[in-house]
């Protein structure tokens, strides 16, 4: 295949890797393990691939991208919903393991995809705990609920539980900081970041964890990125109501609760939110605008390597 593009999909599963090439249509299967990983990574070395395409799936796939990743090879994880909508367009309505690692390449080669770089393993262990909390106040919640409307029967079995799952909050948060401060560059931008009214240590981590790009960003791109910037539907003389879509969604509900907290304690974004407000705004509109003026501020302050001031605000 020299001086021939690659394209090259790869199907995941619990148990099996199956991998497709474009053009020359080869196909072959692979275990989902180390030793196979490590056979695939030799045989995929040596085509010279242009791009590889790879659906999430959960973490099934963290070993094979990581360590493809890892030699430089150009991998793209995509969203599956992506690539499920590119096959109707095509007409393309089959599905098995096969045919999906024969769609992944076909998407491989005629979509247009940025090859992402992959989060290092401080970054993946952050984020992990990040989620892990987000799991925990779930948890609680969903205790609170039943214990509102639950007999006395069980009340105290419900009531012990939810003090066990606060203390593991007040654990993994305290683990969330140490990894913070373990590393000097994070600790850097937290500090950056906690000039900002109203902006917890947690949600700060959960910034660093779930956009790393932040600091680096334009305008759109941190929008989009986090889902906060409302896309267009129009068609013709029709026009129809902006909505937000895509984005990371556990970081969205981060900044949701940041800017909740940040409109009690920083009266500038409280008074953007009515300042919305007046001019006729819905509420969840404002809302949404709120959180994409407090996520340009944190990429601002990283950007220009600034504390926050009132200037900030006036200038975005």
């Amino acid at each position: 295949m020299d001086g021939q593009e690659v394209y090259v999909g790869v199907n995941v599963s619990k148990e099996r890797l199956d991998v497709a090439l474009r053009p020359s249509g080869e196909f072959f299967s692979e275990a989902n393990d180390k030793r196979a990983v490590s056979r695939l990574l030799k045989r995929l070395m040596a085509l010279n691939c242009t791009r590889l395409v790879v659906e999430a799936t959960g973490g099934y796939e963290t070993v094979m991208v990581a360590a493809l990743c890892a030699a430089g090879l150009p991998v793209v994880v995509v969203n599956p919903r992506w690539v499920r909508d590119f096959a109707k367009g095509i007409g393309w309505l089959e599905k098995t393991d096969r045919i999906d690692a024969q769609l992944l390449a076909l998407y491989a080669e005629r979509a247009e995809l940025k090859v992402q770089h992959l989060p290092d393993a401080t970054t993946r262990q952050l984020r992990e705990l990040c989620a892990r909390r987000l799991d925990r106040l779930e948890m609680i919640d969903t205790e609170r609920n039943r214990l509102e409307h639950t007999t006395s029967a069980v009340r105290r079995e419900i009531t012990s539980h939810i003090n066990y799952l606060r203390k593991r909050l007040k654990r993994l948060e305290r683990d969330i900081d140490r990894t913070v401060r373990g590393s000097e560059l994070w600790w850097h931008k937290d500090q950056l970041m906690d000039s900002v009214p109203g902006v917890g240590p947690t949600r700060r981590a959960c910034a660093l964890a779930w956009l790393p790009e932040l600091g680096q960003l334009n305008r759109g791109e941190a929008g989009k990125l986090v889902g906060v910037l409302p896309l267009p539907d129009d068609s013709g003389k029709t026009r129809g109501s902006r909505r937000i879509a895509g984005g990371r969604g556990p970081l969205r509900k981060v900044l949701f609760m940041a800017t909740m907290g940040a409109m009690l304690h920083n009266p500038h974004l409280r008074a953007y939110y009515d300042h919305l407000r007046a001019r006729g705004k819905q509420h969840k509109v404002a809302l949404v605008a709120t959180m994409r003026k407090l996520l340009l501020i944190l990429n601002a302050i990283i950007k220009t390597d600034t504390p926050w001031s009132e200037s900030c605000l006036k200038s975005l």
